[in-house]
């Protein structure tokens, strides 16, 4: 949805910049007295920056109200199944690996050795939800798994010659 929203303003801001580029090469052959015509234009231009900031700042408003995507996304009387995940060199650690579709999910994820990237994906690759294993710290990801099948958590950030063989697999039941 973001982009899509991002795509359709940036060609709309792309379309009007090429329309103010032509309308300015083809009046520049004309000489006239520019001193009313700086006016008129440093006049519009306040107002589209007033205008381009009251519309960048409620499409910002309305596009990041949905952070920080690690809140909960579960009620306040849920309890969620709280899930251990230890990043090592190649691999990954998981207290559990098979879920019900609809329970709400709290992933506590770390790190034993380097810096790892968290990445949780569908079945068609889709990336679900990331975050960070560092050594030392924990970062927490919420996640409701809304179908059945098999999710995999790929490593995001490169931490050795064996970082493409960081596969882990979540299995999730109806």
């Amino acid at each position: 949805m973001y982009q899509t929203l991002a795509w359709y303003v940036s060609l709309i801001l792309m379309i009007f910049i090429v329309g103010v580029f032509l309308f300015v090469v083809l009046n520049t052959a004309r000489r006239k007295d520019y001193e009313p015509i700086q006016k008129k234009w440093y006049r519009f231009r306040n107002i589209y920056f007033v205008a381009l900031l009251i519309i960048m700042g409620t499409v910002s408003y309305f596009t990041l109200s949905d952070l920080p995507f690690e809140r909960p996304v579960y009620g306040a009387d849920e309890n969620p199944v709280i899930v251990d995940v230890k990043a090592i060199q190649f691999g990954w650690n998981l207290s559990q690996t098979e879920f019900k579709v609809g329970e709400p999910i709290e992933f506590d994820i770390t790190s034993e050795d380097v810096n790892h990237g968290f990445g949780l994906y569908d079945e068609s690759m889709t990336l679900l939800a990331q975050t960070q294993a560092m050594p030392n710290y924990t970062n927490t990801v919420f996640y409701t798994f809304d179908k059945p099948g098999t999710y995999q958590i790929l490593c995001m950030e490169y931490c050795g010659l064996a970082h493409h063989i960081m596969i882990g697999e979540i299995t999730v039941t109806e």
